[in-house]
């Protein structure tokens, strides 16, 4: 197990109250107490009931990346010692339809955050989230994907999210800035209604209240390596932690299966018969079917390993949206 190597007594995470930075949070606060945590979030954000738990031991901000002065006030408010760059317009299949939006907020988003730390003279460490995405459609021969895979972007989201990237690469060659870039792979995120498990999940709760007839889907051929988000945001702790600046590392499960596979499984814990139905409106103009990846460099780094087994996350994900619905039939 490699050591830690650096500490932080106050950090920022940018889109707190989004569906990985809470969980991010929520890992902070309660695994690292003596850490001081603060967030960016928008004034018109409808995630921060994410942050129900977890309130009263964040410090939340409102800013938008897209507005330069405001994000430039809370850094020189906050002056953190790490970064967690996490907010981003990250609806794949939405990127087709709104592109222009997409692009703004992830890569203007990007520069402004950059830049304000770079004017203010701060020296955070920065982790900078991008993507599996920025790999697009991946020959087979080069299975598993290793992070010197060219990127070959095959939707909006995915060009502006390697935009980000390079953006972290080109602050760090140019600036010294400290900034670590994790291109994260597929994982279940029960706060996330947009990812396709949890699509999934959530209807199958609907399907069981008798709420809706049916279960829709996508592509179900894309495979997929499965990853529980707890285990994802305890990696990017980790890696402000042990990796190296300048330095892009891969992150992902172990569990790999396709979309269609993870359907199954879902349906086999319903409490009900689930009828599904292809609908061509979940279709993406390009799709990424290949999303397998080399974790070594990351595991090397930093000793990392997932805790939480596949079977248990996907439950996680299942009793989550059971609740939801329960409290809520309109969820």
């Amino acid at each position: 197990m490699a050591r830690a190597v650096r500490s932080f007594q106050r950090v920022l995470i940018t889109g707190i109250g989004g569906s990985g930075g809470s969980y991010l949070a929520e890992h902070i606060v309660e695994s690292h107490p003596e850490v001081e945590v603060h967030g960016l979030s928008r004034w018109h954000s409808t995630t921060r009931n994410n942050l129900a738990r977890i309130i009263e031991r964040v410090t939340v901000h409102e800013a938008d990346l897209r507005d330069f002065g405001s994000t430039f006030a809370v850094l020189r408010e906050v002056r953190p010692e790490a970064i967690f760059h996490l907010a981003a317009h990250a609806n794949v299949r939405a990127s087709f339809v709104t592109p222009s939006a997409v692009l703004a907020d992830n890569i203007l988003g990007t520069n402004h955050l950059l830049e304000a730390v770079r004017l203010l003279g701060l020296d955070p460490t920065i982790q900078l989230c991008s993507t599996s995405e920025v790999y697009g459609v991946v020959d087979p021969a080069r299975l598993p994907i290793d992070e010197d895979t060219p990127m070959r972007p095959a939707s909006p989201y995915a060009v502006s999210k390697a935009a980000q990237d390079m953006l972290g690469w080109s602050y760090f060659l140019s600036y010294g800035m400290r900034i670590i870039r994790t291109r994260m792979f597929t994982y279940l995120n029960p706060r996330r209604a947009d990812l396709f498990a949890t699509a999934f999940a959530r209807q199958v709760a609907r399907i069981e209240r008798g709420l809706q007839a049916e279960l829709v889907h996508g592509n179900l051929d894309s495979v997929r390596t499965m990853l529980d988000v707890r285990d994802a945001m305890r990696a990017y702790w980790e890696a402000l932690g042990h990796c190296e600046p300048g330095e892009a590392y891969n992150i992902g499960g172990a569990t790999t299966m396709t979309v269609g596979g993870v359907l199954a499984r879902l349906v086999a814990l319903a409490d009900t018969p689930i009828q599904t139905r292809l609908d061509p409106r979940l279709l993406r103009p390009a799709d990424v079917t290949l999303q397998i990846p080399n974790v070594d460099k990351f595991v090397k780094a930093t000793g990392w390993q997932p805790r939480h087994p596949f079977e248990e996350s996907l439950a996680h994900l299942l009793a989550h949206w059971r609740a939801e619905v329960a409290r809520d039939p309109s969820a």
